[in-house]
């Protein structure tokens, strides 16, 4: 009885492989029809974004000049031109923060005074956790700009 069960088994098995075969190859046509349609419109996309940009570029007008005027008064505003160099404009980095600190050869909370935030905002700023607000960048940047005598005293004071 075990040997008709085995070959009922066997034959149900190579007759359900047989069937998804023929279905298995229809998925893969579908499959690769479907790939290369996607990749084709992935290329009409670029091509299409790249010519909105163009004529974005070209006409000059509309929201996009508008964004872009807004996103220019942000740059401005968070830079701050450097004292008798007019065109170069500096801009808030932490690295650069880390540079002055040591410079200046004071600690996180020396700096923090000087600059008027906490120690934990400095350590964030250094650490790149976070950044100083649009608002606050130029006067940060006039403070770091200070030599170590000016820079302590007002610590002192």
């Amino acid at each position: 009885m075990t040997s008709f069960a085995d070959s009922l088994k066997k034959e149900i098995a190579r007759v359900a492989r047989k069937e998804l075969r023929e279905e298995i190859a229809a998925m893969r046509k579908t499959s690769t029809a479907h790939r290369s349609e996607i990749a084709a419109l992935k290329k009409q996309l670029k091509a299409v974004q790249a010519h909105v940009n163009r004529m974005n570029r070209n006409q000059g007008k509309g929201k996009v000049e508008k964004v872009r005027v807004a996103e220019r008064a942000v740059q401005e505003s968070s830079a701050v031109q450097i004292k008798g160099k007019p065109g170069r404009k500096v801009v808030f980095t932490s690295e650069r923060l880390k540079a002055q600190r040591a410079r200046l050869g004071f600690t996180q909370e020396q700096m923090a005074k000087l600059l008027e935030v906490s120690s934990l905002s400095i350590w964030k700023w250094e650490s790149g956790g976070a950044s100083p607000r649009a608002s606050r960048v130029p006067q940060i940047l006039e403070r770091l700009a200070l030599g170590k005598r000016e820079a302590e005293s007002q610590i002192a004071a």
